[in-house]
């Protein structure tokens, strides 16, 4: 999943077809693909290192001027490499990236900060392989929103990266990092440096060895000497007598009754490895490339439950703000739910299966938009459900 997940432009155009006609117009595919991971934790200076550059997390109140002489850099140079003026003053949050390494003379080398929560202690933590994320600088007529679809990532997420304002606004020459995806974030925290990564940058799995079947070691023959000939094997009988009874013929006797048979499927308890989110009519069924998940027709206010146990990876909205929650479950499976409103839980937060976490949208008809993904790739919903 799973962090600061966000979900970029999940559709184009108007929205979902809201009166169920097939059209691939309406996809959450980008909700489940887009998700990234939290922007590092800065050091006691406001500072995070990266093998390649560096950037400070400016403080409220704070202007340009005054973080390059706390940085002991010059304020000329910061100012002029992030496009901005030497006296403007920061609101708290926003990110410069620094024209030269601090730290590294008289301060001790600064590494590379992971991607996840850390404690905010001023020592700088090992490097993370492959964790470095890009930079672009803002070129003109570029906007947040054009940026994140460059690079296939929320404009939220780029808005929590770099502190931008409320209002989402960059300016020409600004420098901006762009958020790592939580898939490589999560999978590259616990890669050693130069492990083999595979086609989608991930690290690779260590090769299986196969063991050699084992060559039986053959018996040697029993030998004698010559002429004496191959010894006589002694009969069974020679030292077990046979039995003076008689044998019972078949069908004759006393029989005892088997036991009867358990019937296992009587006693069978697995249930449907997911609950449904909401109880109501299929309106719109899975077609694969065409419709990515089902329609499920429910009352305006009806509460939606989490399908199974897991974390809430991203909460978003289309471009029509009709709301879109992704969940991360064990084994890389995502549950999408969209057309919900009334959202009671929080990016991040555990949930439970059955856990009340929206209410259906109101609507011509209303309904809950449901997906089951695995990885990325939308399926079937309904043999998860059955």
């Amino acid at each position: 999943m799973a962090g600061s997940l966000v979900l970029a432009g999940c559709t184009s155009g108007s929205g979902m077809d809201w009166d169920l006609r097939p059209s691939d117009r309406f996809t959450t595919a980008e909700a489940a693909r887009t998700v990234t991971g939290d922007r590092p934790s800065p050091d006691a200076r406001g500072v995070i290192s990266y093998p390649g550059y560096q950037v400070v997390v400016a403080r409220s109140g704070e202007s340009v001027g005054t973080i390059a002489s706390r940085l002991g850099i010059d304020a000329a140079s910061l100012a002029r490499h992030n496009a901005v003026a030497p006296d403007t003053v920061m609101r708290g949050g926003e990110l410069l990236v620094l024209p030269s390494r601090v730290g590294e003379d008289g301060g001790g080398a600064i590494t590379a900060t992971p991607l996840g929560p850390t404690a905010n202690t001023g020592t700088a933590a090992p490097t993370v392989p492959g964790s470095e994320p890009l930079r672009h600088t803002v070129a003109r007529g570029e906007t947040a929103y054009t940026i994140a679809r460059l690079y296939n990532v929320s404009p939220r997420a780029i808005a929590d990266w770099n502190g931008l304002p409320p209002d989402l606004s960059v300016r020409e020459g600004q420098i901006l990092m762009i958020p790592v995806p939580q898939s490589i974030t999560a999978a590259s925290s616990g890669a050693p440096a130069g492990a083999p990564l595979n086609a989608t940058g991930l690290a690779a799995p260590a090769p299986t060895p196969i063991a050699a079947p084992a060559v039986p070691t053959p018996e040697a023959p029993a030998t004698s000497q010559p002429g004496q000939g191959s010894p006589t094997p002694v009969p069974p009988s020679a030292s077990t007598p046979l039995p003076t009874t008689n044998p019972t013929p078949a069908g004759q006797g006393t029989t005892t009754p088997q036991a009867p048979v358990a019937d296992m499927g009587s006693q069978r308890t697995e249930g449907p490895r997911l609950a449904m989110p909401v109880q109501g009519r299929i309106i719109r069924a899975y077609a694969q490339g065409r419709n990515d998940g089902i329609g499920i027709g429910a009352p305006a206010g009806t509460t939606v439950t989490a399908a199974a146990s897991g974390t809430v990876a991203a909460i978003t909205q289309d471009t029509d703000q009709v709301p879109i929650m992704v969940i991360r479950h064990e084994n890389n499976l995502l549950t999408v739910y969209a057309n919900i409103d009334g959202i009671q839980v929080a990016r991040g937060d555990r949930v439970s299966r059955g856990q009340a976490i929206a209410t259906v949208r109101s609507g011509d008809p209303s309904f809950l938009h449901f997906e089951v993904r695995e990885g990325f790739e939308s399926v079937d919903p309904m043999p998860y459900l059955q």
